[in-house]
């Protein structure tokens, strides 16, 4: 009698341990899914935007010497680096 009780506590030692794993692999394979998600719209997200436009500006009334400056948008406004 003392046998088949350490047998069928053992085997269902095993069972919870088995379903135990179980459980965590499907929820790290959940997160996996949901950060593969998350990465993914972000990358999108970063393609659908507007790449910044560079403007020249041009000057024939520049003196000898001095460099053009550059204007450019970056999507948040005008900046002009003279």
């Amino acid at each position: 009698m003392q046998r088949i009780r350490s047998i069928v506590f053992t085997v269902f030692a095993m069972l919870v341990a088995g379903a135990t794993f179980l459980f965590a692999a499907s929820i790290g394979l959940a997160i996996a899914g949901i950060v593969t998600v998350l990465m993914l719209g972000s990358m999108l997200a970063n393609k659908l935007q507007p790449a910044p436009v560079r403007a020249n500006a041009r000057s024939d009334r520049r003196a000898p010497g001095q460099r053009e400056p550059r204007i450019w948008n970056d999507g948040r406004g005008t900046i002009i680096d003279l």
